[in-house]
């Protein structure tokens, strides 16, 4: 029988996450119809093992090998007969009430295709956190930024973002999507194996007509970095790389060529800034994205020409015609708020 709801937890090597967080993702989550599942990319940890011995209620979807986040994912759906699938990083803490306000929304609103809760620190659980906060959005140049964290500046939650609005992007730690509208549009793209992909799917979802909003009367709180923290080159790597990747396929013929010039720039600015730290690793990091960029651009050759023939909204008014990098270093700009006024 078809389940409302999947949420789905992407595990690797995660067992002491899995016991950490799982407990309150079944607590608050018993509603009929839903379904718990991790979905496991081939753990090493006995991750499997302790799933059905602690948690027999939880389904377990094996993997034969580590996937990644974005493959991990696109397989895991393989197996879900679900209306709505919830993308669940596990290493958040859900909140008693988090699911009927993101399916009631859902079930309302046809229109929209996709949706996140508030999205707060575990850590210091009065802050928004770094991955999604209240919702995200991206500047003309592909640099995100959401309401409650612009770079690397997060504010407090004081109730200022509670509002239903919609979004450019929503966060891959908490992502309920309609299971048809992720197939049909591709899913995650696996080439870029871990972060941006999530917004690479949610750019394709609103040009193609479909809306994403935030619903921050559902709140989770969310560690972050669990895989690879900030200043991890790996990270900065994928970030950059994948970053380019997006805005190759989704951008106009108009904007493509002006902007990735300009990113080059930025860009080179970045792999500078990292240098005059002594962070080398991370500047080579850059080179290595912007090589690695170009190397891979041919293989998207087909893939972008899909996108621009299936887009039918040109303007997307989550993301911006100015850049975020000039309104927070050069005007001072930190808070979400002081953007809009």
């Amino acid at each position: 029988m078809k389940k409302k709801l999947s949420v789905v937890i992407l595990n690797w090597n995660g067992k002491e996450m899995l016991r950490n967080f799982l407990p309150s993702v079944l607590k608050h989550s018993t509603i009929e119809g839903v379904e718990i599942c991790v979905a496991d990319n081939d753990s090493t940890d006995d991750s499997c093992a302790m799933l059905t011995q602690e948690f027999p209620n939880v389904r377990i979807i094996k993997l034969d090998r580590n996937y990644g986040f974005a493959e991990g994912y696109n397989r895991a759906l393989t197996e879900v007969d679900a209306t709505y699938t919830l993308l669940l990083n596990s290493d958040v803490e859900v909140t008693e009430g988090w699911l009927p306000p993101l399916l009631n929304y859902m079930e309302q609103h046809p229109e929209v295709a996709a949706c996140q809760p508030k999205l707060l620190s575990w850590k210091q659980k009065s802050n928004f956190e770094y991955a999604g906060a209240c919702g995200g959005f991206i500047d003309k140049y592909g640099y995100p930024f959401c309401r409650g964290r612009i770079m690397a500046t997060t504010e407090r939650d004081d109730g200022q973002y509670d509002e239903i609005v919609p979004i450019f992007w929503a966060t891959g730690a908490a992502l309920m999507i309609r299971t048809e509208e992720y197939r049909i549009n591709g899913g995650l793209d696996n080439r870029f194996f871990a972060h941006m992909e999530e917004i690479d799917l949610c750019w394709r979802l609103r040009s193609r007509g479909k809306k994403i909003v935030c619903i921050p009367k559902s709140k989770v709180y969310h560690v972050g970095g669990a895989t690879l923290n900030k200043e991890n080159p790996r990270k900065t790597y994928l970030n950059f790389r994948n970053n380019l990747l997006m805005l190759y396929k989704n951008l106009s013929e108009k904007e493509l060529k002006p902007i990735l010039y300009t990113r080059m720039i930025l860009d080179g600015v970045a792999a500078l800034q990292f240098l005059l730290k002594g962070e080398w690793r991370n500047a080579k990091a850059v080179w290595k994205a912007h090589h690695d960029f170009k190397d891979m651009r041919p293989m998207y050759i087909a893939i972008r020409k899909e996108n621009l023939k299936k887009t039918c909204v040109t303007y997307i008014s989550e993301r911006t015609n100015w850049s975020i990098l000039f309104r927070y270093y050069i005007q001072g700009k930190k808070r979400f708020c002081q953007l809009v006024n």
